[in-house]
C-alpha cells in the first residue's frame, strides 16, 4: 500500500496490515479505501506448469510476462551488479523497504530450503527499559523487556521490545529488576491501566497493533533507569518494525540522553523511482 509521507511516496506496511482482516465486508471497504498493489519477486507457476525446477532467469521472465498490463501489478527491480544492489539498500530504506534479496540466477526453487539470502541492515541504538512482560510459562522469569526513547517534549515512547533470552537468563533479570518495579501513576507510560480497561486505546499509545489484537499486552512497569545497547534493522514510524535483539547494558549512559536523534536517518526516497507506475 503506498502512502504519501512528506511529499514522498513510501510503502505503508501498517496499511497493508489492516487489509488482512477475516470479515469479506471490511476487506471490501479497505480495498476501496487503501488499495493495494501486487509487486511480485518470483513465480513459481504459470497456469498448469511448475516452474520449480526452473531457474531464477526463467522464472522472472514467466513473472515480467504474467503481469504485463494487470493493474496495479509490479516487479521488483533487479540487478547483477554488487555496487548497484549495495547502493539499493542504501537508498530503497527510503521508500520503506528493509533490505535487498540475493538469489542464484540459474537456481531452482527449492521449497522449504534457504537459497536465496535476506541482506538487511544492522544498527544499534541505546533505548531506556520502561517495564518488562512475565515469561508466559514461568512466572519468575521475564518474557520481553520494553524498549522506550525520549522525544522531543521530554516524554517516553515506546519503540519495542526484546524477547530473545535463554531461560536462566530470563529468571536473573527478574530477580535483578525487581527493585526498579514501580507503579502506573508513577511511570511515564501511565496510560497502561487505561490499556488494561480499553484494549483499543494500545494502538493509540503505541504498544498495540493489527498482529497482537487480543493479546494481553499488559506490563510491570519500572522506573526509567537502565540503558540496553539493541540491535535493529528497520523502523516503521516510530518504532521498531521487528523485535530488537539484546546486545548489552549501558550503565554509562543517562537515560534521558536515550532519543531519536541517535537513530541514523535513511534517505528520501521516492516509491515510485523504484517501482514505475505505483501510485
Amino acid at each position: 500500500v503506498p502512502r504519501e509521507v512528506d511529499g514522498r511516496i513510501r510503502l505503508d506496511w501498517e496499511s497493508l496490515s489492516q487489509r488482512v482482516h477475516p470479515a469479506a465486508s471490511r476487506v471490501k471497504l479497505l480495498a476501496e479505501q487503501t488499495p493495494a498493489h501486487f509487486i511480485g519477486f518470483d513465480a513459481l507457476a504459470t497456469g498448469d506448469r511448475s516452474l520449480l525446477g526452473e531457474p531464477f532467469r526463467v522464472r522472472r521472465e514467466a513473472l515480467v510476462d504474467a503481469v504485463a498490463h494487470q493493474v496495479r501489478c509490479h516487479v521488483t527491480r533487479t540487478t547483477v551488479d554488487p555496487e548497484l544492489g549495495a547502493q539499493w539498500l542504501q537508498t530503497f530504506e527510503g521508500a520503506g523497504l528493509d533490505g535487498v534479496i540475493a538469489k542464484r540466477l540459474d537456481g531452482p526453487y527449492l521449497p522449504g530450503k534457504r537459497e536465496m539470502v535476506k541482506i538487511k541492515h544492522e544498527r544499534t541504538a541505546d533505548c531506556v527499559v520502561a517495564g518488562y512482560r512475565v515469561h508466559k510459562s514461568a512466572d519468575d522469569a521475564i518474557g520481553s523487556l520494553l524498549l522506550g526513547l525520549y522525544q522531543d517534549d521530554g516524554t517516553l515512547a515506546s519503540v519495542g521490545v526484546i524477547g530473545a533470552f535463554p531461560m536462566p537468563t530470563r529468571r536473573k533479570l527478574f530477580d535483578e529488576l525487581q527493585p526498579l518495579v514501580t507503579s502506573f501513576e508513577q511511570h511515564p507510560w501511565n496510560w497502561a491501566a487505561q490499556v488494561a480497561a480499553d484494549p483499543d486505546a494500545a494502538r493509540r499509545y503505541g504498544g498495540g497493533s493489527r498482529w497482537n489484537a487480543g493479546k494481553d499486552l499488559s506490563f510491570v512497569p519500572l522506573r526509567p533507569e537502565r540503558v540496553v545497547e539493541v540491535r535493529y534493522d528497520h523502523m516503521e514510524g516510530r518504532r521498531f518494525r521487528h523485535t530488537a535483539q539484546f546486545n548489552r547494558w549501558r550503565p554509562d549512559r543517562d537515560p534521558h540522553s536515550c532519543t531519536y536523534e541517535q537513530l541514523e536517518q535513511p534517505v528520501a526516497f521516492h516509491l515510485h523511482d523504484i517501482v514505475p507506475g505505483l501510485s
